[in-house]
């Protein structure tokens, strides 16, 4: 068998995305157990887990089905495809990152989320980041999956899944990968700004929004190029600090999964 060398990156890469995937795919118990509530039955909720596979689109629209049952369902279409849309935006960061053919690019695709964009974007090496988007996507995939269907089997049983502190874990594991990006003033707004306007937005909008709202901070902050290095000086490239590329802002506002 033959032992493939990693740099220190890489292995830190890989114990990110397998912490991430951890403490993500635990609440997918939540997902299970909610989805069986709302009216779908147990296939119906392991499949559309495992095909739809983007958290907060999936919250979306069994919330709108618990609510108003099958008649609702354009509606909650509309709710998860909007939710959704940030993933299309996190894919044309992810490209270049991922490579290969098309085959490796539609599988990359499924597993492109929040938390395979974060670890990959958080990596300092091309490599690194490579490892770190399949190993988070990975291992959330399996996680949230294999949770999904314990929720939907003894989901009754459970109450209310909050109580078990399983809705902080994801949340809790996007602080850990947003902390060491805040070392120069550009990153630092964007997340002071992606923070307060998720928080403004929370309850006036449905969950999910709040993200894209706060993805817009980062866009707007890249454009104005507010707070970036000079071009001369040490790290600064003329292009921005890390963490324009919207991830922090998505980091921010994360917690739906």
């Amino acid at each position: 068998m033959v032992r493939v060398a990693r740099s220190d990156a890489e292995r830190a890469a890989v114990r990110t995305g397998i912490a991430v995937g951890a403490a993500t795919g635990a609440y997918g118990i939540s997902f299970g157990a909610l989805s069986v509530a709302a009216g779908l039955d147990i296939w119906q909720t392991v499949v559309l887990s495992a095909v739809m596979f983007t958290g907060g689109s999936q919250f979306a629209l069994v919330g709108v089905l618990a609510s108003g049952g099958l008649a609702a369902g354009p509606v909650a279409i509309a709710s998860a495809v909007l939710l959704g849309s940030r993933n299309a935006l996190y894919s044309i960061r992810m490209a270049p990152i991922v490579g290969g053919g098309p085959l490796r690019r539609i599988a990359a695709a499924w597993i492109t989320i929040d938390e395979s964009t974060a670890v990959a974007t958080a990596q300092t090496e091309p490599r690194a980041q490579r490892l770190g988007f399949w190993v988070a996507g990975c291992a959330v995939f399996v996680g949230w999956n294999a949770m999904t269907v314990v929720g939907a089997v003894i989901g009754d049983r459970l109450g209310d899944v909050r109580q078990y502190g399983l809705d902080a874990a994801a949340a809790a594991a996007f602080l850990g990968l947003l902390w060491p990006r805040l070392r120069e003033a550009q990153p630092i707004a964007v997340a002071v700004g992606a923070a307060v306007v998720a928080t403004a937005f929370t309850p006036l909008v449905p969950p999910g929004v709040p993200v894209l709202a706060a993805a817009l901070v980062a866009v707007l902050v890249g454009a104005a190029n507010v707070f970036a290095r000079p071009a001369g000086s040490p790290g600064g490239g003329g292009g921005g600090a890390p963490g324009t590329d919207g991830t922090v802002a998505a980091e921010v506002g994360e917690g739906e999964r």
